[in-house]
């Protein structure tokens, strides 16, 4: 089935509205507690349509603090984008960055077809059960905004604030074109440098970045094989994306209008993804979304610099106060 398949069968049933969730209990706010500065590599075994499969996730903070910050990354990308939010987050929280399966550190899907946003939403309920949390918050970066968006939108779901950085309830066809000239398709690269370099020039949208904010991105995005450097991610994540004529944009506004809970939007003022006038509509229907807007950025910001990462620590730790 391909990906525009399944998000159309996966959303056909999707209510207009969803009622308001009574308020779970949050955990008492208490001091921020002392950094820890390295994280934790951990994984959990999940379940799909075709068998078991090991998801991978970094954990940062104290791990019994029962305020948890789930932050997923997007299509290519893995949990390691998230280091310096998680740095600034772990003083108040337990912060949980999952490699989406089929990238980082986390193990391949035999069924290329499976990767799709139901395998994906499945796995982050089955990580959220093993962080034993019934609450959490959540930082989704377009495909991880999506995931987000999806279990936001469902009656009793766990997430209590929402922050979607650089995607929205309207996916531009352009913009999946131009994802799918590269998703799936990097060689092996002779040298870390090449890698690098690709990296830099498919990534190029990010903005401004410095030689240092490269070289992490880089780091852990590539692997030494046999013959010189990958991508750390399967090829097959591009599949879906091959399989269907991407035709139109694909529209998920009954989603968006059915989530409850406070939402950030994150947006790159130049994104061909997350259009300003969408940003905009999101701003006044639905959860009624804050939207702070990135100059000099395309899709996606990388919430690498305390500018990017301000925003959002006031805005999830409004819950504190």
């Amino acid at each position: 089935m391909s990906l525009l398949a399944a998000l159309r069968q996966f959303f056909a049933g999707a209510p207009a509205t969803a009622p308001v969730p009574e308020p779970t209990p949050q955990p008492p706010a208490s001091p921020p507690q002392p950094v820890i500065a390295e994280p934790r590599f951990r994984d959990v075994q999940c379940i799909g349509a075709h068998g078991f499969h090991r998801m991978a996730y970094t954990e940062w903070g104290d791990p019994d603090n029962p305020r948890v910050l789930v932050c997923v990354h997007g299509l290519t990308r893995n949990g390691r984008d998230f280091d310096d939010l998680a740095r600034a987050m772990a003083p108040h929280y337990r912060v949980v960055c999952p490699d989406v399966v089929g990238r980082g550190r986390s193990g391949w899907l035999a069924v290329k077809d499976d990767y799709q946003l139901p395998t994906y939403v499945a796995d982050m309920i089955t990580l959220i059960a093993r962080l034993d949390v019934e609450t959490v918050h959540w930082v989704g970066t377009s495909m991880g905004g999506l995931i987000g968006m999806l279990i936001a939108s469902m009656p009793e779901n766990p997430i209590r604030r929402l922050v979607l950085n650089d995607v929205g309830p309207v996916v531009t066809a352009s913009s999946l074109r131009r994802i799918g000239q590269y998703v799936g398709k990097a060689p092996v690269f002779p040298s870390y440098e090449a890698g690098e370099a690709y990296i830099r020039e498919v990534s190029a949208p990010f903005g401004r970045l410095s030689d240092a904010q490269w070289r992490h991105l880089s780091e852990t995005s590539l692997k030494e094989v046999d013959g010189g450097w990958a991508m750390r991610y399967d090829p097959g994540i591009g599949d879906p994306f091959r399989k269907t004529p991407i035709l139109a944009d694909v529209s998920l506004w009954p989603v968006y209008d059915a989530i409850a809970c406070p939402t950030m939007v994150v947006r790159g003022a130049e994104s061909d993804l997350l259009l300003h006038d969408i940003a905009v509509q999101m701003a006044g229907r639905g959860p009624k979304a804050q939207v702070f807007e990135v100059p000099g950025v395309g899709h996606a910001p990388v919430l690498m610099d305390a500018a990017q990462i301000a925003p959002i620590r006031d805005f999830l730790l409004e819950a504190r106060l």
